[in-house]
């Protein structure tokens, strides 16, 4: 696992690591496309009319549906002029149909793959399929095993130790006398031991976890039975505070607190800026969550897929400039992206001015009291 350090430096190399990529694109446009290479050795691969195949995990994330696979599809359109196709699918949490649809993409001869796996040890087999029929796999948000050729995601232990942050800082001098409850995700992504990772290495020494739970495929509803477990072992009113891993948990979480009588909701923490986690965080509900670019995500992997499937290596290695280990993988190449805390005082500086949300999507008629009070208009 790469330290906070080197996690760190990726984040700030992301910014000149796509000028280079966009650079070398331009030039691609100007009439080398076809002609590819470095030095004195050039060949011709394939021009724009490359297939595309992404494999996203869930429908629960409300991200991957609304945000990454749009995303992903426009950019890979405008790199290949229109011409470039996009064969998506989407497992529903299901290993078995995540590999059904990934053999069928290596059925269809996909020039390359992004896969965001449900399992990550699990996809292996089929990683290894791609590999014998030629076909490069890129592993998209979560680290899948096997053998892959590129990574994409966001500094995952940064996101915990964010998390982790938040708290200490809403419970300030009382954080060292109070118990919280950790809500962690599903310990079959690699990305959940990072994040509990992160979170740890600032909660630990500073409060009292009193209880702490792994969710099975992130369910909502797994999560929910966790806090009733936990709010009858310490009881609601001496819960300081939830880390929960991501935004789905956190809106389970705080629904089991209110029907438990809580009367002032404890800081809860989310991650991926779902919009009922925002309005949440508009109303006071919960606390903040992780904000992590998926215009720059989704980019980042659209680029790299096509760069991989028309052969442009220079491109392909100026956005991975960076590597991670997989338990079956060493020094994978990787783009590392940084992430945001929001709350109340940056949403309009975050998801608004990015354009993933308008004020009138958050701002509805049940939060326009809460808009009006933090200036969100």
């Amino acid at each position: 696992m790469n330290t906070p350090a080197h996690h760190r430096t990726a984040a700030r190399r992301v910014a000149v690591v796509l000028a280079a990529s966009t650079s070398a694109l331009a030039l691609t446009a100007c009439g080398t496309t076809g002609v590819v290479g470095s030095g004195s050795s050039a060949s011709w691969k394939k021009g724009d009319g490359v297939s595309v195949g992404l494999l996203l995990p869930d429908r629960s994330t409300a991200r991957f549906e609304k945000a990454d696979y749009p995303l992903f599809k426009k950019e890979v359109a405008s790199l290949t002029h229109g011409k470039g196709k996009v064969l998506y699918a989407n497992a529903g949490a299901s290993t078995t149909t995540q590999s059904r649809q990934f053999q069928q993409m290596v059925h269809e001869k996909a020039d390359v793959i992004v896969v965001d796996p449900v399992d990550a040890g699990a996809i292996a087999p089929d990683v290894q399929k791609a590999e014998g029929a030629g076909i490069p796999v890129i592993a998209y948000d979560r680290l899948a095993q096997g053998p892959i050729d590129a990574y994409v995601s966001h500094d995952n232990e940064l996101v915990g130790q964010v998390q982790g942050r938040a708290i200490l800082q809403a419970l300030g001098p009382k954080a060292g006398h109070s118990e919280i409850v950790m809500m962690n995700g599903d310990p079959a992504d690699p990305n959940t031991a990072q994040f509990k990772e992160g979170a740890l290495g600032e909660l630990q020494g500073e409060i009292r976890i009193a209880k702490q739970y792994d969710t099975a495929k992130w369910s909502p509803a797994v999560a929910r039975a966790n806090m009733k477990d936990a709010i009858r072992s310490i009881g609601v009113h001496n819960i300081a505070a939830v880390y929960s891993a991501n935004d789905g948990m956190a809106g389970a979480v705080i629904d089991q607190l209110k029907k438990a009588g809580a009367t002032e909701m404890p800081p809860v923490t989310g991650q991926d800026a779902n919009l009922d986690a925002v309005q949440r965080i508009v109303s006071g509900e919960q606390y903040m969550t992780v904000y992590k670019s998926f215009l720059d995500e989704a980019d980042g992997a659209a680029q790299m897929a096509v760069a991989k499937a028309q052969g442009k290596d220079i491109q392909f290695d100026a956005l991975t400039r960076d590597t991670v280990d997989s338990p079956t993988t060493k020094k994978i190449p990787a783009l590392l992206l940084p992430v945001v805390a929001l709350t109340k005082a940056n949403i309009k500086s975050t998801v608004v001015a990015d354009g993933v949300y308008s004020v009138a999507e958050i701002c509805t008629p049940k939060y326009e009291a809460s808009c009006a009070e933090i200036g969100l208009k």
